[in-house]
């Protein structure tokens, strides 16, 4: 099965992508801070605040990410629900990621964002089809191959007259000769009426 090796790499890929965003944006926080650094006029502690907490948070989203990219290779069943929403959003993250980084960053951060939004694709198409439940033995036709039934209960209060006969009858009703074709009257007798317990 190929699903499972899938859902492992996108874990581990996740986290460690958690990781170099959430270092990365600390480091960049502490830059800035240390060489009070300004740009168009911004404060260099509102700036250094700013890049640290969002290190922070992308690194949770990430965290998050990986976590059920991860429950779903030990539990080896398909998302759902908000595990689901999660990983669409994180591949829809990677392939913006991609399209911004082709100019300022090179081929070489847009191979690896389109490489980790193939893999995270993947993972949710290898688990989408979910094999079918199983039809019960017994919950087939009636009467399509082997021998009819007799339908009788206190819901319906009729039964099959003659075996292999598709016909029903109340419970109680006259059987005469218009019903049974095989037996023979002779003219002027009246035929003996019967009838079913």
């Amino acid at each position: 099965m190929v699903r499972r090796p899938v859902a492992w790499a996108v874990a581990v890929v996740l986290f460690v992508e958690a990781l170099f965003i959430a270092a990365l944006n600390w480091f960049l926080g502490v830059v800035v801070d240390r060489q009070d650094m300004s740009l168009a006029g911004l404060d260099p502690g509102t700036m250094a605040t700013s890049s640290k907490i969002g290190g922070v948070v992308f690194g949770v989203y990430f965290v998050l990410c990986g976590l059920v990219a991860l429950l779903v290779a030990v539990r080896n069943r398909a998302p759902s629900g908000l595990g689901r929403a999660l990983l669409i959003s994180v591949a829809v993250v990677h392939g913006l990621l991609g399209a911004f980084a082709w100019g300022p960053l090179g081929r070489g951060v847009f191979l690896v964002m389109v490489g980790v939004l193939a893999l995270v694709v993947l993972l949710l198409m290898t688990y989408d089809a979910q094999p079918g439940t199983a039809p019960s033995a017994g919950g087939g036709t009636p009467g399509a191959g082997g021998a009819p039934e007799a339908v009788d209960g206190p819901e319906t209060g009729f039964e099959a007259v003659r075996a292999g006969s598709g016909t029903q009858r109340p419970r109680g009703e006259a059987v005469g000769p218009r019903d049974d074709p095989s037996a023979s009257v002779a003219p002027g007798v009246t035929p003996a009426v019967s009838t079913t317990q």
